[in-house]
């Protein structure tokens, strides 16, 4: 049941009904002391480029931002987001689209970023295991900055644990929850992704 949750309503609705919930929570894109991987790898920033749409992207955040420059037509910032140095530019490009629309993006960035860490974690095996040993927890981004794609809340605030006082949509959790049911499904019936 909780593996197909994809908002924090049904999430917190399940979590009152009693469903035992096990979150993994993460924020920010280092790697585990050792340099091995860790939820680190999570984040839109983890640096492990990919190929996608036909294009080689350094990170997720990248893959997110050019998509947000390409639907709304703005190729000479499209350009310059494939071009950019670190995630942090990116997004500060990805904010500078022009024609862009909060309802147009609203209603395709959950598939964008789905399709970004789609190919991002088929495309490194290590960071493919680690999502699929997340197995049936609840992905959690704990940016106390972001009530977008986090929950606007630290993962040592109280109220981190429970889904009906998250101050954000946690969409990257959600999303990445997603990408690992995908990839599970491609693992069953041994296909690979388009």
């Amino acid at each position: 049941m909780l593996a197909s949750v994809r908002s924090v309503a049904d999430l917190a609705a399940a979590h009152a009904q009693g469903h035992q919930v096990k979150f993994l929570f993460f924020w920010g894109h280092q790697p585990e002391r050792g340099g091995g991987v860790g939820a680190g790898c999570l984040s839109q920033w983890w640096p492990a480029p990919f190929i996608a749409d036909d294009m080689r992207f350094a990170t997720a955040e990248h893959y997110m931002m050019w998509r947000k420059a390409t639907l709304f037509g703005d190729r000479a910032i499209a350009e310059q987001i494939l071009a950019a140095p670190h995630p942090h530019a990116a997004k500060v490009l990805g904010g500078r689209v022009a024609g862009f629309d909060q309802q147009t993006w609203s209603e395709h960035r959950f598939a964008i970023v789905v399709a970004g860490n789609l190919a991002k974690f088929d495309q490194h095996p290590a960071l493919r295991a680690f999502l699929l040993a997340t197995g049936p927890r609840v992905l959690v981004e704990a940016s106390p900055v972001d009530r977008i794609w986090g929950i606007g809340l630290n993962r040592d605030d109280p109220a981190a644990g429970d889904p009906g006082c998250w101050r954000g949509l946690n969409l990257l959790g959600f999303a990445l929850m997603q990408v690992r049911e995908l990839l599970e499904d491609q693992g069953r019936q041994g296909t690979v992704p388009a």
